[in-house]
């Protein structure tokens, strides 16, 4: 018997996140039909985040990625950074996916939480966050 997940992607990637890997976001959490030239299908066989309309998920699956204004600098230059939102209903065999979606987004993410997963039944999250360009150890929120 498999075990299902609610896993939750919350990240900001930065303004100048090449347009590849916008692309390869955009694939992964179903806001594209192809998979873009260059994103290894080995690697990336499916989308990470197939939106189920029947999820038994409250609320349901989302997912989206926008520009959205962050903070204005000291210059006066309004700072922005791609916000990025999915959430899905996960089989625990697709769970190495999640792995390879965070290192494709972690080089432009910014650092702190990146999302968390828990088992359906289970209270506490697994918390995983971005530090230095690269996934973190993920954690348990007790």
């Amino acid at each position: 018997m498999s075990l299902h997940y609610e896993v939750v992607v919350a990240c900001f990637l930065r303004e100048d996140t090449p347009p590849e890997v916008l692309d390869a976001v955009r694939w992964h959490i179903g806001l594209a039909g192809e998979r873009p030239a260059g994103l290894d299908p080995d690697e990336h066989s499916e989308p990470a985040f197939l939106l189920d309309p029947e999820s038994p998920l409250p609320g349901g699956d989302a997912a989206e990625l926008r520009l959205q204004y962050r903070w204005t600098a000291p210059s006066g230059a309004d700072v922005r950074a791609w916000g990025l939102y999915a959430r899905g209903y996960w089989l625990d065999d697709a769970l190495g996916q999640l792995s390879l979606f965070l290192d494709l987004i972690a080089p432009y993410a910014e650092e702190g939480y990146a999302g968390s997963f828990r088992e359906e039944y289970d209270f506490h999250p697994t918390i995983v966050a971005f530090k230095d360009g690269a996934l973190v150890s993920p954690g348990r929120a007790d």
